[in-house]
């Protein structure tokens, strides 16, 4: 599962020197093609509401091997959120677009990266592609056609 949190749903218009100029639908059909590619299945949302996103998280404990979450101004400030990703027994990966760690003050220490397994920032939206290919190389699930390179790493 792939959470979106606020104001993404105005990704390509939003602050383009940060965000750049991709909208939140094509990173959706990029990570469709990935799960198709991949042969897994996915489930893709944005919400602007704190509190609809904590039922998310808490609906993929029954849905979804992993979760990878982009919490966008949630990362800064949901202690709901947070205690709801603690109650998911699988990984979650926190995706950001920017490197928060270069950002001003207010947007660079996510609150929600202490329950996480691993967090990838400033990829630009191929941090989504990223993320996927963790969770599954993580259950040991990427495709044999992805090179051993990418599908174990170094060992």
């Amino acid at each position: 599962m792939i959470l979106n949190g606020p104001n993404l749903n105005m990704l390509g218009i939003r602050e383009p020197h940060i965000y750049g100029s991709t909208t939140l639908d094509a990173i959706k059909a990029s990570c469709e093609e990935f799960a198709a590619f991949t042969g897994t299945q996915l489930a893709f949302h944005q919400s602007n509401h704190e509190g609809e996103l904590v039922d998310l998280i808490q609906s993929a404990r029954t849905s979804a091997d992993a979760l990878i979450i982009n919490p966008a101004a949630y990362s800064f400030t949901s202690i709901a959120m947070f205690d709801a990703m603690k109650i998911f027994e699988g990984p979650i990966y926190e995706v950001h677009i920017s490197n928060i760690h270069a950002r001003d003050e207010l947007h660079r220490h996510s609150k929600l990266s202490a329950a996480v397994k691993g967090v990838i920032a400033g990829l630009g939206p191929y941090g989504y592609i990223v993320a996927m290919q963790a969770a599954l190389q993580g259950a040991g699930q990427l495709p044999a056609a992805i090179p051993a390179a990418m599908r174990i790493g170094p060992k």
